[in-house]
């Protein structure tokens, strides 16, 4: 992919604009050569387009100005002054692939320099990213992966070793935790290190795990280790969280929040503090910093029935407020606490009740039909409710989900639906699901019609990366090759095209923005992404190779955010 000479000639030479650019050439006053600083106008050309609209159009050329798209088709024109095109050379191109529901500020305040192992399969793979990571690290700096990947994966089905780690680096410690609470693993240095913090270590390296809630040896070891972090430290990490979404795909995170830290040892990797939690995002988007958009969910976990937390939140926060890369959006994945089963959980039809009066976006997490059942029961009861205050009151219109659902039955499918409820699904039981521990039941939700949006939930217990979350999807297979996804004898797999929607146009209704986000057409985001391969056409990418499609070119709002093109002999001349 490269801009052509003739298209530089067309920047150079069309229309008032021109003269500033031509000036530039011969040495003219600094505001010509400003002429088109700032401008973030594209016209990309010769591709394949998948558009991801309601006709599935799919275009060679589209055309962006001012961060959105103002023209899509085959002859796509009105190229404005100071456009730059982009020869796709064939190239497939979908929209901006939005994440509804994961915790990219856990992400990005893990400590050290963080290493996704999701995508990683044999531990020699494992070595071979932690080297490369220590490798652009000045030595004494810490080499982490916290969350996000699973044994399982692993074609030994084990934690690497001490001496193992050591052969990744000897110059960095290195630490690496599994999900929540570990366990986890270390090399000489870091064992050292959390010795002398009075942690037990194994002498293989083994680092033992916590019981959830509580302490141990891995949260023990997280906890040191966030001692270390600086408020830099906290930007970094989340720059580089925001750029590793965009280089697989990713420019929208519904973010969902995180339990509340204790500042103790029995925090775990799904722990934050919610006063400053965000504040790195925030400081990111002021400079302008902030490449990938974030779409805010607060969580909250009062257990008593004033609902201290919650009232704060609705009444002194203003909802859908904040710029197009930075929002506040919702509220989620909990609004009461003491949410996990069995039994319901304390004063959740108060607090529903008053998200939807005030007119908040709620999304409730669940992992069992118990918890289906009681979202159901509640949002009903939240509907008559506010049905006697205002009979015109449509429930539709808050833009409510459940998010997870892997044990779902058609019933409570159909009473969700019938309220205009979205179904939030996630495929993390790719890494080490099993065929009782599987689902969510893809086929039964897109087959009964209700609305159904794709999710990481990564990146403590699932990753990030949609094209291992979309292979779950279509071929139902765990990381380990394994069919897992029927529901009595029904495969819960969809095709391509399907899996596509729910992580492009379907997705935009669950963040309220299905009017700006979600697919490539005029007065939408100018959000997309450029692959590396075909991964609709199925000669060319397997079932299998889906896991290795990633970005070559991503473009946030105009703007090139992520660009691996010159790894592929095809980056452009700037002009």
């Amino acid at each position: 992919m490269r801009i052509s000479k003739r298209s530089i000639a067309r920047c150079l030479f069309g229309s008032v604009a021109a003269l500033g650019l031509a000036a530039v050439m011969f040495g003219a006053t600094a505001e010509a050569k400003d002429a088109c600083f700032g401008k973030s106008n594209i016209a990309l050309v010769n591709g394949k387009i998948h558009t991801m609209n309601k006709h599935n159009s799919i275009v060679s050329s589209a055309v962006i100005e001012n961060g959105r798209f103002t023209s899509v088709g085959k002859h796509a024109k009105g190229h404005a002054p100071c456009t730059k095109v982009i020869n796709l050379r064939g190239r497939t191109v979908v929209p901006g692939l939005i994440d509804n529901h994961n915790h990219i500020v856990l992400l990005g305040l893990r400590p050290g320099h963080d290493t996704r192992l999701e995508n990683i399969s044999s531990i020699g793979e494992v070595l071979d990213a932690l080297q490369k990571r220590a490798n652009g690290v000045a030595n004494g700096q810490w080499i982490t992966a916290i969350g996000g990947w699973n044994i399982a994966q692993f074609s030994e089905n084990r934690l690497p070793t001490l001496t193992e780690l050591d052969s990744a680096s000897s110059d960095h410690p290195i630490y690496i935790q599994q999900s929540f609470t570990g366990p986890g693993a270390t090399n000489s240095l870091g064992k050292a290190f959390f010795e002398s913090k009075g942690i037990t270590i194994g002498a293989d390296g083994f680092v033992a795990p916590a019981p959830f809630f509580s302490s141990g040896p891995a949260t023990e070891a997280l906890f040191e280790l966030r001692k270390l972090q600086t408020f830099e430290d906290k930007k970094r990490g989340t720059k580089d969280a925001i750029a590793y979404g965009l280089s697989v795909g990713i420019t929208t995170h519904g973010e969902m929040g995180a339990f509340t830290a204790t500042g103790t040892t029995s925090d775990g990797a799904a722990h934050f503090d919610p006063k400053v939690a965000f504040d790195p995002m925030l400081a990111l988007n002021r400079a302008g910093e902030l490449k990938g958009r974030v779409r805010i969910f607060f969580l909250t976990e009062d257990t008593t029935a004033d609902l201290t937390t919650l009232k704060a939140k609705v009444e002194n926060a203003f909802r859908e407020f904040g710029d197009d890369m930075l929002r506040v959006t919702g509220l989620g994945e909990f609004i009461v606490g003491n949410w996990f089963f069995p039994g319901p959980a304390p004063f959740y039809v108060e607090a529903a009740t008053l998200a939807a009066q005030k007119g908040w976006v709620h999304q409730q997490h669940t992992l069992s039909l118990d918890e289906d059942i009681e979202v159901a029961d509640t949002f009903e009861a939240v509907n008559t409710a506010m049905l006697s205050l205002n009979p015109n009151f449509k429930f539709s219109d808050l833009h409510w989900s459940i998010a997870h659902v892997p044990f779902i039955d058609q019933p409570t499918i159909d009473r969700l639906k019938a309220l205009g409820v979205g179904a939030s699904v996630t495929s993390w039981r790719y890494l080490a699901g099993t065929p009782t521990q599987n689902g969510p039941p893809f086929r039964m939700l897109v087959d009964s019609g209700i609305r159904v949006g794709m999710s990481s939930d990564g990146m403590q217990i699932a990753p990030m990366n949609p094209w291992l979350n979309i292979f779950y999807i279509v071929t139902g297979k765990n990381s380990s090759g394994e069919l897992i996804n029927e529901r009595d004898g029904v495969l819960q797999t969809l095709t391509r095209t399907e899996a596509m929607r729910l992580y492009t146009s379907n997705n935009g209704w669950f963040l309220k923005e299905e009017k700006k986000l979600g697919s490539i057409e005029k007065g939408k985001f100018a959000d997309l992404v450029v692959l590396n391969k075909d991964y609709f056409n199925k000669n060319r990418v397997s079932d299998e190779g889906i896991k290795d499609l990633h970005s070559v070119l991503t473009i946030v709002g105009g703007k090139i955010v992520h660009d691996s093109r010159r790894r592929y002999g095809h980056h452009p001349h700037h002009h």
